[in-house]
């Protein structure tokens, strides 16, 4: 199991989509999907943000003390 943060794996995602996109072998394709690599790079900004906003401490417990 894989142990790094979530907003770390996804940037490292983030970061291989970025060279499939620039790859050349992936330039020259011509194929037809429903789902287009800007869709999955919103997906993984999406889940970048989201994981991002659940690892910041929101509790008041120190804030009263």
């Amino acid at each position: 199991m894989n142990t790094q943060p979530l907003p770390e794996l996804v940037a490292q995602a983030q970061q291989l989509l970025t060279q499939i996109r620039q790859h050349p072998q992936y330039q020259r394709l011509n194929f037809d999907c429903d789902v287009t690599l800007g869709d999955v790079s919103q997906f993984f900004n999406t889940l970048q943000w989201e994981a991002s906003a659940s690892t910041v401490d929101v509790s008041t417990e120190r804030f009263f003390q």
